[in-house]
């Protein structure tokens, strides 16, 4: 070799080094600055309002816009980073609650969102489709009663339709109402539970199964209740034993297919089911204080759930229950 092809040798051996010197450092300057979806941290004792809240009462099935204080769903919190970007997701009970938590987020982390609600929430619901609609994504707005077969079945071809497709379905909607004892539980009462929280998820499944694909997810709102019901809501609670119940049995049966079943359960969580019903007025003034976080938790602390668990990184998560309850309760 003569100098000549020596030096120019030092020198590209030279250069390369530099070059990757130049890019580990670059990295980690990238690894160190903060991403722009980053939060501040905060102390989750005192980030949200802590009772004693006011009495308040409203019909069933209330509205979030008319609570003191409104709950936050994320609007103006959650950041989304393409998570979910091309996907098609149907909530039900997306108009308030976890239901709009999800509802954002969803549609900020890329995907077209359509909701279902009871008629009666059209103003709460209208909110959502504004706000799924800023992020430039599809919002589909399907009102209707879930407590009927046939709605549910045209629900499922209306969403499929709507979005272009089917890749993940949410079943959040429940009906809660608090009962000091099982005497005062009308056979009209129980029916009407059981047919929104247990055979309106039997009906949505069955008909969304002709839609979703390997890769899909279904997502179950259950509760703490499933694991340590109040007494006073005896109907209630074991339509959310059911519901954990029916997550663990259908992930076996659809895990083959590719097909992922979870759940979420929430502690307290302050939503309009408290309000409309859910809880009596003493338990509402003290709500979510016995809680090791001394609070309710708000819809937007669960979004970031809901989002993990219908998105492709999750995809060895099933049968699984993710909880959220301030410290209390289970799992």
């Amino acid at each position: 070799m003569n100098d000549d092809n020596a030096l120019s040798r030092r020198r590209a051996v030279g250069s390369a080094g530099l070059g990757l010197a130049a890019a580990a450092a670059a990295s980690s300057t990238a690894r160190a600055q903060p991403r722009d979806t980053a939060q501040p941290m905060s102390d989750p004792t005192t980030r949200y309002p802590k009772p004693p809240f006011q009495k308040q009462s409203q019909p069933w099935p209330g509205l979030a816009s008319r609570m003191e204080p409104r709950p936050d769903h994320g609007e103006t919190s959650y950041r989304g980073s393409g998570r979910l970007a091309g996907r098609k997701a149907l909530i039900t009970g997306g108009d308030s609650g976890m239901g709009r938590a999800a509802a954002i987020a969803y549609a900020r982390e890329g995907a077209d969102v359509a909701i279902n609600y009871l008629p009666s929430e059209e103003a709460d619901a209208g909110e959502v489709i504004a706000l799924i609609k800023a992020e430039g994504r599809l919002g589909l707005a399907l009102p209707g009663d879930l407590q009927d077969e046939a709605f549910c079945n045209r629900l499922i071809a209306d969403a499929a339709r709507g979005l272009g497709g089917l890749d993940i379905l949410v079943s959040n909607a429940a009906r809660q109402q608090t009962r000091a004892s099982i005497l005062d539980v009308t056979t009209e009462d129980f029916d009407a539970t059981m047919k929104t929280n247990i055979y309106a998820p039997f009906w949505l499944i069955k008909a969304a199964l002709t839609h979703l694909k390997p890769g899909a997810t279904i997502i179950a709102t259950t509760s703490e209740q499933a694991y340590d019901p109040s007494a006073e809501l005896y109907d209630y609670a074991q339509t959310k034993a059911a519901t954990m119940n029916f997550v663990k049995s259908l992930a076996k049966q659809l895990g083959p297919k590719g097909i992922r079943v979870n759940g979420v359960a929430p502690g307290p969580i302050w939503t309009p089911l408290q309000v409309s019903g859910g809880a009596t007025m003493e338990k509402l003034e003290k709500f979510g204080g016995t809680t090791p976080m001394g609070r309710p938790g708000q819809p937007a602390e669960l979004a970031s759930i809901y989002v993990q668990l219908a998105a492709s990184d999750a995809s060895y998560a099933t049968g699984q229950i993710y909880g959220a309850g301030g410290g209390s309760g289970q799992p």
